[in-house]
């Protein structure tokens, strides 16, 4: 406040200067006095709503990340945190494994709004189909789990730990096998790209679909959106089907600017409900389109194709990828069952910090409680094997802790009608000796009082 009523000191002294000068400027000058006076206001407009917005902030960042108290920003290694930046391009260019590339990782973007958190309507499938962080696989193999008529390669970035699979570019596929699609799941996966600059090619994108083709090519039946990637301009999300004989397919470009989202790891989430094709970058919808999946097809193939990137220069990494069936509801479940469990709220590694796009599930758990007035839930929150057990024991109670600690902030739920409680790795479901049982084992269980 004290540097609005500074600007306040500085600008009304010229308004009243201007009403001194010569009566053959007075028009001019009563003019620009106006010009002086609006400027001001626009001014003391912004600085309040600026600090009305840290406040806000403030305040999420204490709910999504408990303990922070407030702190703005937290170095983090690449790819926890955003990708570095070359100073005189102005592209992203995380260090890699065996590369030359000198730069070092930056800070990670600072946190959203709690009205952008509330709406996120993602929610993913409660049962797992496929994960694949790369864990298990050597750094310059081709990932195990996958297949391709080209190459690609697990590379790990700057100096964390975590593995990335690098998509190259040109006409290469890239898909999962061996998995079976039902009518009803969920795709999400996280992005980092480098190299990414003002020259950036329009036609740089990623596409990402699926098909009936259990092989490389799109086949007779198909839905895809392209991910761009250009920084000059906006290009938008071009989503395209084909039915084979049906003609007259989806072939159009929805308009979004995805520009800064793209160059500071985006997470990537698919809906797919029958026919309804629905896609999110972070927390925000940009494609729901009722009739894109082809109901004549078998639908059988996940695939990535990376196209428009400049070999060597622009890179284009993805890890976390995820394939879980539902993802429709899980409200009626808990009222018609009274209890729910899904691994689709996730929490930083090793912490209780839920990451942003576990809100949708947050948000139906919320309904339900606002139309069953006299529910009570308890929260349980459950880890996989890895770390230690009394380690895994607080962090399980944390992490349920911090759910509650959301519906009672974020949405208002009285505190009295929640409870929490910590099972770590005590009751497996799934086998901890594997990717896939892992993620399975890291849930939350809401069960009805």
């Amino acid at each position: 406040m004290k540097k609005i009523a500074r600007l306040l000191r500085i600008s009304l002294p010229l308004i009243f200067i201007f009403a001194f000068v010569p009566q053959a400027n007075s028009q001019l000058l009563k003019k620009l006095g106006k010009r002086a006076e609006k400027a001001a206001e626009r001014a003391v407009e912004r600085r309040v709503e600026k600090e009305t917005t840290e406040k806000t902030e403030e305040v999420l960042d204490s709910i999504l990340e408990p303990g922070s108290k407030g702190e703005k920003e937290k170095k983090s290694p690449v790819p926890n945190g955003e990708p570095s930046t070359d100073s005189e391009s102005g592209s992203h260019s995380p260090t890699i494994e065996g590369s030359s590339d000198p730069n070092t990782s930056s800070e990670p973007s600072g946190p959203k709004s709690i009205t952008v958190y509330s709406k996120f309507d993602f929610v993913p499938g409660d049962k797992l189909l496929f994960f694949d962080d790369f864990a298990n696989d050597f750094v310059g193999d081709f990932p195990s789990k996958w297949n391709t008529n080209g190459s690609g390669e697990v590379v790990t970035l700057n100096d964390s730990k975590d593995k990335w699979f690098e998509i190259l570019p040109g006409y290469t596929t890239f898909y999962i096998p061996y998995v079976d699609l039902p009518e009803e799941y969920t795709l999400e996966f996280d992005i980092l790209s480098s190299g990414i600059d003002a020259k950036t090619s329009s036609s740089a994108w990623l596409e990402v679909g699926i098909s009936s083709d259990d092989k490389f090519r799109w086949g007779d039946y198909y839905v895809h959106a392209n991910l761009p990637f250009a920084q000059y301009t906006p290009v938008g999300i071009r989503v395209k089907n084909h039915i084979k004989y049906g003609g007259g397919g989806i072939n159009n470009v929805v308009k979004a600017d995805i520009r800064e989202a793209v160059l500071a790891q985006p997470h990537i989430s698919i809906a797919v409900n029958k026919q309804r094709f629905r896609l999110w970058v972070n927390e925000k919808k940009y494609v729901d389109i009722p009739k894109a999946v082809p109901a004549e097809g078998a639908i059988s193939t996940i695939k990535f194709q990376l196209h428009g990137f400049k070999d060597g220069k622009e890179r284009l990494f993805i890890r976390n990828v995820k394939v879980a069936e539902g993802g429709l509801d899980l409200r009626r479940t808990l009222i018609s069952d009274g209890k729910v469990s899904t691994n689709g709220i996730l929490f930083d590694s090793g912490s209780a910090n839920i990451q942003a796009q576990s809100m949708g599930i947050i948000r139906q758990i919320h309904q339900v409680l606002q139309q069953e007035n006299n529910m009570k839930l308890k929260i349980v929150g459950h880890t996989d094997s890895d770390g230690e057990d009394a380690s895994n024991m607080t962090l399980s109670k944390n992490r349920a802790e911090a759910v509650k600690n959301a519906l009672v902030s974020v949405y208002g739920v009285s505190s009295d009608r929640l409870s929490t409680e910590g099972k770590g790795e005590s009751e497996p479901v799934g086998d901890n000796g594997t990717t896939d049982g892992k993620a399975q084992n890291r849930r939350v269980e809401f069960i009805k009082q």
